[in-house]
């Protein structure tokens, strides 16, 4: 294994939490490890829709937000950015990395 792989394998586990009683990442993490801006992974995740479920992304509340940012310090980018009335590419959502509990 690589010091690359060596590196992404410790991130990824410390990256990963639950919200809504899912295991998900934040949009912004999942960027950060596929080396694009949550921007554009967000632009692409919307123009390949059809390619994922429907409870693939959810949006953030503004109260997840907070709790989210006041739990993870390499978030705390995120408390400036805004949740309503903004350009859709600009929103904060958590991806699911495994399927919601029926």
């Amino acid at each position: 294994m690589t010091n690359q792989q060596n590196v992404i394998t410790a991130v990824i586990p410390a990256r990963i939490m639950t919200i809504r009683g899912q295991k998900v990442m934040i949009d912004a993490d999942l960027a950060e490890l596929y080396g694009v801006p949550t921007k554009r992974l967000n632009e692409q995740v919307r123009r390949n829709a059809a390619r994922f479920p429907l409870d693939f992304m959810f949006q953030l509340t503004q109260d997840e937000k907070t709790e989210v940012v006041a739990i993870c310090d390499h978030l705390a980018k995120l408390k400036f950015s805004p949740i309503k009335g903004v350009s859709p590419l600009c929103q904060d959502f958590a991806f699911a990395l495994a399927p919601p509990r029926i």
